[in-house]
């Protein structure tokens, strides 16, 4: 087993991992403590595992979600923690109204999308090569429906809100255009079947409190 195993480096520690792991298996099974960076194991939200790679012969770096990328022989990983901007952008989609003033909402609440350069450093730092300065065109345009569809994979890794020179927080500009969307279209039906199971008690909850 151990002669099929590769050699890569995580945060600058050298890992064996088997072919087929993801970047967060290999990690994990080398003995790591995953105390960050996992979203989907509860620690954080998912994009968390938000990496920077360099393979091995290449002299550029890519970003990467390290729960869907396998690893390579040779391969140079760097995780990314999570930061908080200077500016947070506070609203309430219960207060959007019919939909007339979207663009003004969207102006108070994102003054600076409307200042993109078109410096494409956000699609280049989407792991999900989402085309996500078009989205933001969109958003400022007042196409909510096409922005939303544009930003429906984003996992909030932050990664374009890093890269973006003029502040504007891109992944939240389209969570915003999502959630206005949302509020004015109907509910989705499979999250209606299942919030009636939950009222109704045919389906159970358990809190964290109560698993305790």
């Amino acid at each position: 087993m151990s002669n099929n195993l590769i050699t890569l480096t995580i945060d600058g520690h050298e890992v064996k991992a088997s072919p087929d792991s993801t970047i967060i298996q290999a990690y994990a099974r080398a003995g790591s403590a995953l105390t960050a960076n996992v979203g989907c194991m509860g620690q954080g939200v998912c994009g968390s595992c938000r990496c920077m790679i360099r393979k091995d012969g290449d002299r550029e770096v890519s970003t990467a979600l390290a729960c869907e990328t396998k690893v390579e022989s040779g391969m140079q990983v760097s995780f990314i923690d999570y930061f908080i901007p200077e500016h947070i952008q506070y609203y309430d989609v219960s207060e959007v109204g019919d939909g007339w003033n979207w663009l003004d909402d969207t102006a108070k609440s994102f003054p600076e999308a409307q200042h993109c350069r078109h410096c494409g450093g956000c699609n280049r730092a989407c792991p999900k090569d989402l085309e996500v300065e078009n989205g933001v065109a969109q958003v400022v345009s007042g196409d909510f429906s096409a922005a939303a569809t544009t930003f429906d994979q984003c996992v909030m890794c932050n990664l374009c809100t890093l890269s973006c020179p003029e502040h504007i927080r891109p992944n939240h500009l389209g969570l915003f255009a999502r959630r206005m969307k949302a509020a004015r279209t109907l509910r989705p039906v499979d999250l209606m079947r299942r919030l009636r199971e939950i009222d109704s008690g045919e389906m159970k909850v358990v809190y964290e409190e109560e698993a305790l």
